[in-house]
């Protein structure tokens, strides 16, 4: 019976032997894991820090106005630029990667000098399987350094990938580390707490005798629906019926503002609404000509099967947009490949150009959907734009540029008679 009981013993204190050397293991793991993280980040904050400052000869510098707007002054021409889906992800295995998205961002911004960077969502790509990480705060705080380092005035909006699930931080808490004062030209707000999501804000433009010439509405279109809780079954959403009613009031209050003329706006989100889907497929069953309520303008849709990735609700924004007459464009991201911009019932909808070397599986070998989107507003409040391919030759970078292929990132939309 002792030896029994001897027997037990000495076979558990084996196996807490055991289990402590795998639990050893796993923390080494872990730790050296940590380790190349920190020493991407470090490495990547080093190539921030080699930067140089964007020169302007006469930087538009915003102010907080009475109602709460930052807003910009000008009797010139305004000038945008639109990014998104940088996909930072800030972990072990995408160092190279983000340096990469760094060095585009870095590169297009020096030589374009807008007066507004606006970034349409997935600033962080902390998907764990790809990034190394599940950290979002690092991807967010890397760009936020960039922008500084440019000394370049920015603001965004949320995408689906910028907190997921299981990210360390929510949009609140990502909210308040850009905002917090340690990136004064970060001019992003929460938005009124009574509204659906995190980062419904506007920006204006004014001119001299103190009338706005544009305003700018950042929306959060939020990320999964009925219970996508990780997108893997691509369920999105879209503006909630909140957000639509805080857009009509805020409209009628600018309105009110602007000695009641209702001032011409832009719309800038991440997850495209219905709309661009409709748009589309009349402009593709009318043979790729225009109709009455699709005039083509440029780009491509270049996700396979024709694919667009809008919500399969509907809130009626895009519906408001053309009811009030304010709206004159929206600017999305979040299809990569997509990049065509029409004009639907009197609104110019557009895709923005991706960044994105991390997200879609070998994406870092292809150019032709890398780059930026300008926007030009006119002091009469009109507006234009257009893509910028970010391997033209005006757009010098840091570092040298990567070899990539400008064929379509899918083979089968080569044929389809969609760019112009």
């Amino acid at each position: 019976m002792e030896k029994v009981k001897r027997s037990s013993k000495q076979r558990f204190k084996i196996f807490l032997r055991i289990l402590l050397i795998i639990i050893l293991i796993i923390a080494i793991i872990c730790a050296s894991l940590v380790i190349v993280s920190l020493v991407g980040i470090k490495s990547n904050k080093d190539f921030i820090s080699s930067i140089s400052t964007v020169e302007y000869d006469n930087q538009l510098v915003p102010e907080l106005d009475d109602n709460g707007y930052y807003t910009f002054v000008t009797d010139d021409e305004f000038k945008i630029m639109q990014l998104t889906d940088v996909h930072i992800g800030a972990g072990f295995m995408c160092t190279k990667k983000d340096n990469m998205a760094l060095n585009a961002v870095a590169s297009m911004v020096s030589a374009e000098k807008p007066d507004l960077v606006v970034v349409t969502g997935d600033i962080a790509y902390p998907v764990p399987f790809q990034a190394g990480t599940m950290n979002n705060k690092n991807s967010a705080k890397l760009f936020a350094e960039l922008m500084e380092q440019l000394g370049v005035y920015w603001c965004f909006a949320f995408g689906n990938h910028d907190t997921e699930s299981y990210s360390y931080f929510s949009r609140e808490q990502i909210t308040k580390f850009y905002t917090d004062g340690d990136y004064p030209h970060c001019i992003a707000q929460p938005g009124p707490e009574d509204v659906d999501g995190t980062g419904n804000y506007v920006v204006n433009v004014k001119n001299t005798k103190g009338e706005i010439t544009q305003s700018l509405f950042m929306l959060d279109s939020h990320s999964y629906v009925d219970n996508d809780l990780v997108g893997l079954m691509m369920k999105y959403d879209t503006i909630h019926e909140s957000q639509v009613k805080w857009y009509e009031e805020t409209v009628k209050n600018l309105t009110d503002q602007n000695n009641g003329i209702t001032p011409k706006s832009l719309a800038f989100y991440h997850i495209p609404n219905p709309e661009f889907k409709d748009a589309w497929m009349e402009y593709v069953n009318n043979d790729f000509t225009d109709t009455e309520n699709v005039k083509y303008k440029y780009g491509m849709l270049g996700e396979k099967d024709l694919l667009i990735c809008s919500s399969s609700y509907n809130y009626g924004f895009f519906d408001k947009c053309v009811e009030l007459g304010s709206t004159q464009g929206i600017f999305v991201g979040h299809d990569h490949l997509n990049n065509f911009s029409v004009n639907y019932k009197g609104i110019q909808l557009t895709y923005g150009y991706s960044i994105d070397y991390l997200a879609y599986f070998g994406i870092m070998n292809y150019g032709s959907q890398r780059g930026c989107t300008t926007i030009d507003i006119m002091p009469d409040g009109s507006f234009d734009c257009k893509k910028e391919n970010y391997y033209q030759d005006k757009y010098a970078s840091v570092n040298a540029k990567e070899n990539v292929s400008m064929d379509n990132y899918y083979e089968e939309v080569e044929d389809m008679p969609n760019e112009k």
